[in-house]
């Protein structure tokens, strides 16, 4: 019978999906910094025979100068393999023919200028980090309450972060307030969203069983896979906390030191 539980059910993958930071690396000044062993373990997994994809919910910066970022830190990865919100929710706008108020940070605005802005009918929200001023989440909120219909779409719903300097304020916390202040709730786009975690399996050519989730983040990387049928294994750099080990309702498959412990352990049961 085949092993279900980690690491045993790593004899039967045949595709990992990594989150990025926290994960491959923390963020901060310039490009921010790799976690030790994780640029090995990326290249180790690329050299077996499992498929590779990354999963962020990064909305800083265009996928473009997001890879360009992990490039320069030493990562073998392409655009074509890294899943994130905001082409995403440009794909959602389109065939919903929304035109959306944008409080995001400045670097992810070019992934939209292929959307129509005008008059806008809904308000996306990103992680905009300074741009979260009080003048700016109130306009965002007069677009919404102004509206017959409000709709609100959140890249991601992410409490806190961690970057080289700390821990940093999450989209999520500024979407609770609008969906509070308009009585609505959001569309999410990114993780936990089963949609966007499906759309990286289909990539895959994959069924749920057969990939496992690594990242940092229990509720929404390691708790978003698993409701989808993926196994969710937690990492215990980034933004993880000793408590999630004791979290009441998500409970990871595996909890490992790092990207590169997590990487050998399912490489020695492929007997790689």
């Amino acid at each position: 019978m085949a092993d279900t539980a980690w690491p045993g059910c790593a004899k039967s993958l045949k595709g990992v999906v990594l989150d990025m930071c926290g994960v491959l690396y923390d963020s901060g000044e310039a490009d921010g910094v790799a976690i030790p062993g994780s640029i090995e373990a990326v290249k180790k997994l690329k050299a077996s025979d499992l498929q590779l994809r990354f999963c962020t919910n990064e909305t800083q910066a265009t996928r473009e100068k997001f890879v360009a970022k992990l490039q320069r830190l030493g990562f073998d990865i392409s655009v074509s393999e890294v899943f994130s919100p905001a082409p995403a929710a440009v794909a959602v706008l389109k065939e919903r023919g929304l035109r959306p108020h944008l409080l995001v940070y400045d670097g992810v605005l070019p992934e939209f200028d292929s959307v129509d802005k005008t008059s806008p009918n809904c308000v996306v929200i990103g992680d905009a980090a300074e741009n979260f001023s009080y003048q700016n989440v109130n306009e965002a909120f007069r677009v919404l309450i102004g509206l017959e219909k409000p709709v609100l779409f959140s890249l991601g719903q992410g409490r806190y972060y961690k970057e080289t300097d700390g821990l940093k304020l999450d989209v999520g916390v500024y979407m609770k307030a609008l969906e509070y202040a308009c009585d609505l709730e959001a569309e999410v786009i990114g993780k936990p969203s089963p949609m966007f975690f499906h759309s990286v399996l289909s990539d895959m050519a994959l069924q749920p069983h057969e990939a496992l989730m690594i990242g940092d983040d229990l509720v929404n990387d390691v708790g978003g896979a698993q409701r989808c049928g993926m196994k969710g294994v937690q990492v215990r750099t980034g933004k993880y906390r000793p408590s999630d080990e004791r979290h009441p309702t998500v409970t990871a498959d595996g909890t490992v030191d790092n990207l590169a412990q997590a990487v050998d352990m399912i490489l020695n049961q492929r007997g790689h």
